[in-house]
């Protein structure tokens, strides 16, 4: 099967190449009469957009945006159906097509949202069976702070699976791999 590789190359260039063009208002709202702030909503469907713009009609796998998976008759059993993430790469109707999944976090992020994320990564590589799990974390540096809550909300999840945390600093950067949590 040597699409799925090749594809993982093109998904990590499209994912850095996308991310350097997104404009300063989906990283940082405006907002009448107060500062500009990280609205994760605002930068997942910026995010979508840009990716759409380029995405491959060719290939096996779709990109969607938090799918609502309640009722799902093969994920209910699994205990993943109440989970939305924010970003799936899969083939639609076809659970072996299962490529990756994407949760994006602001650098404002409290370790209470960033271990709820990390934890549904977790369920849908291990579980679900995604071949891959991007935490894609985006603000202004410095990031520091987050990248240790990162680490620190992964302390104590159970049977972590390899998970990339790519962070996205700034206006006319392309989102990078970091660094990887958990064992593949």
């Amino acid at each position: 099967m040597q699409r799925v590789p090749l594809f993982m190359d093109e998904l990590s260039r499209l994912l850095g190449r996308v991310t350097a063009g997104i404009r300063p208002e989906y990283i940082r709202l405006p907002i009448d009469g107060g500062p500009a702030v990280y609205r994760e909503r605002v930068y997942c469907y910026e995010l979508y957009h840009q990716m759409r713009l380029e995405w491959p009609d060719d290939g096996p796998f779709r990109l969607n945006g938090e799918v609502d998976k309640a009722g799902h008759p093969r994920l209910g059993p699994l205990g993943a159906s109440r989970y939305k993430p924010d970003l799936l790469v899969h083939g639609p109707g076809n659970m072996g097509f299962n490529h990756a999944v994407i949760e994006v976090k602001s650098m404002m992020a409290n370790a209470t949202g960033i271990k709820k994320d990390l934890n549904t990564l977790r369920l849908f590589r291990r579980v679900v069976g995604y071949e891959r799990s991007i935490s894609l974390i985006y603000g202004e540096p410095p990031m520091d702070r987050v990248i240790e809550r990162v680490n620190n909300a992964a302390v104590g999840l159970p049977e972590l699976p390899h998970i990339e945390v790519w962070v996205h600093c700034g206006l006319g950067e392309p989102a990078e791999h970091l660094f990887s949590l958990g064992r593949p």
